[in-house]
């Protein structure tokens, strides 16, 4: 019987290759982990995925007048924030293009001092791309104290391209959804 041997260096040098792969491979997870929340928030923002809404810098000038759009406003408040957070606006028609404006209302219930933000999102999904806001509060944190009520304004409007879009044209009803989360301290 003949048994070969492997010299010792070359046993030592394989594990340290593959404890530098393995670091590498940890090392590049940790990486991935990191950047996947900023690169899923860009990619909804340029899809409309997940019913992102869209930001736009200018109002639009064109209006399309057969495809009215019916907004509905909908407030949501994470069991951890005692706040009470209500639209104060009534559902809105309106036609692509049409720039509205309207409120929600935040009440701190607490006997203290508490800090809030907020996300958006709107349904249905496919509406997401197509709604553009100019001026909203989500992800600004708001810090109200005891009693404090505060209206939030939200400016935007439905962009005439849903009215060209085969995918959208069913979309009579959009809802615009917040929801308010204690801030996350520092």
């Amino acid at each position: 019987m003949n048994i070969q041997t492997v010299p010792a260096t070359s046993t030592a040098n394989g594990n340290k290759r593959l404890l530098m792969w393995l670091g590498l491979l940890v090392a590049g997870m940790v990486g991935l982990a990191y950047a996947s929340v900023p690169l899923y928030d860009l990619f909804c923002r340029v899809t409309g995925y997940g019913g992102t809404t869209q930001i736009a810098e200018n109002v639009n000038e064109d209006i399309v007048y057969d495809h009215p759009v019916k907004v509905r406003f909908d407030a949501n408040v994470n069991p951890a924030l005692n706040w009470s957070f209500v639209p104060v606006d009534k559902p809105v028609t309106l036609n692509p293009g049409e720039e509205v404006v309207i409120n929600y209302r935040a009440t701190n219930l607490a006997d203290t001092p508490t800090t809030g933000t907020s996300t958006f999102n709107v349904t249905p999904v496919k509406a997401g791309q197509y709604f553009m806001k100019l001026d909203c509060f989500c992800f600004i944190e708001q810090t109200l104290q005891p009693g404090e009520s505060v209206d939030m304004p939200v400016r935007f409007f439905v962009d005439p391209d849903i009215a060209k879009d085969e995918n959208a044209l069913d979309v009579k009803e959009i809802i615009l959804s917040y929801t308010f989360f204690p801030a996350l301290e520092g």
